[in-house]
């Protein structure tokens, strides 16, 4: 059995959830996902707001993510956990999934438990954990937040806030700025064999779990391998960063950090050097992979992302491999260009 954690939160940790779960079973691994609890937006916004504890889209559409897609009743289950309520009543906007996961985490009184009775209901085939019991805020430096003065430096707060700024962000931090890692995601670190990081919302779903203390320092502990996931192109929050910026922020936030595998889609990578001085500041070399879907959009593709982990996990790297760009064929068919 091989132990896979992987941290982030929102679409980019549901992704890599169905491309791991596609390999659950062939490759036998023990899939742990670490989600982010900064979520202010949307239902999880009005249900934190409303009635306190975690914000749950994020861990949601892990858990939907884990189902396995040939069995029917957990496929209906996931259909279930996603839907969305329509029109204008109070209900509207709501998902039901994070409806039912207020509900659990109400009842037991613990998030984890609830989440692992929520799991075992959807037959998910991993685990989801929260990266702390207690929900946090995300917050910015930013230039030119305000677009009528460019120029100026504001602090901006809250999850949704920093997602779509049009400004620069400077930097980021939790508030409260140390909170308490959640007990049973930091065992999982312990007892990984492999730690993935990414895709996602680099400064809002990625690395706010290095800005959690003993999150940080059982990962820095660890002995796993650890494989980084680029995102397709910058978001909103990361707007003007390259490829290889969003590898030198992961080492920014938690200096010393180091990786073993970075894997880029095979046309998002316009600058090969560029990245490949980065990932070797992290110890890592490059794989590059068709991993985009194929309408040109900038989303991953759960199947060919399953296809290239299969490689990475299930293969060891020489040590004399570990700083050099793969120089075989891309993983799968080169996607057209974009």
């Amino acid at each position: 059995m091989t132990n896979v954690v992987a941290f982030g939160g929102g679409h980019g940790l549901a992704t890599i959830l169905r491309g791991l779960r596609l390999l659950r079973d062939p490759l036998g691994l023990d899939i742990t996902a670490v989600v982010t609890v900064g979520d202010n937006g949307g239902s999880s916004g009005r249900l934190r707001a409303e009635r306190g504890g975690l914000p749950p889209g994020d861990l949601r559409q892990a858990l939907a993510a884990l189902i396995d897609p040939d069995d029917q009743v957990g496929v209906a289950a996931a259909g279930v956990l996603q839907y969305r309520f329509g029109g204008a009543a109070p209900l509207a906007g709501h998902a039901m999934g994070n409806l039912l996961l207020c509900a659990l985490m109400e009842q037991s009184g613990d998030p984890v438990a609830a989440l692992e009775l929520a799991g075992t209901l959807m037959r998910a085939g991993g685990r989801v954990l929260p990266m702390s019991r207690t929900p946090v805020d995300i917050e910015a430096t930013v230039r030119g937040a305000d677009p009528g003065r460019p120029g100026d430096v504001l602090a901006v707060r809250g999850q949704h806030a920093v997602a779509v700024t049009p400004g620069e962000v400077l930097s980021v931090r939790l508030a409260p700025p140390r909170p308490q890692a959640c007990a049973e995601a930091v065992e999982a670190v312990r007892a990984a064999d492999w730690l993935l990081f990414g895709p996602g919302s680099w400064y809002t779903s990625v690395i706010p779990h290095l800005l959690v203390p003993q999150l940080a320092e059982a990962i820095m502990a660890s002995p796993a391998q650890r494989l980084v996931t680029l995102n397709l192109r910058a978001e909103d929050e990361t707007s003007g960063l390259s490829l290889p910026d969003h590898l030198r922020a992961l080492g920014r936030y938690l200096p010393g950090l180091r990786a073993d595998v970075v894997l880029a889609d095979v046309n998002a990578i316009g600058d090969p050097a560029g990245l490949r001085v980065a990932a070797e500041s992290l110890g890592a070399r490059v794989v590059s992979a068709a991993v985009a879907v194929a309408d040109g959009s900038p989303r991953h593709n759960p199947d060919a992302l399953a296809q290239a982990l299969r490689s990475v996990l299930a293969t060891q790297p020489a040590p004399e491999q570990a700083a050099t760009v793969q120089d075989q064929e891309p993983i799968g068919q080169k996607a057209p260009a974009r």
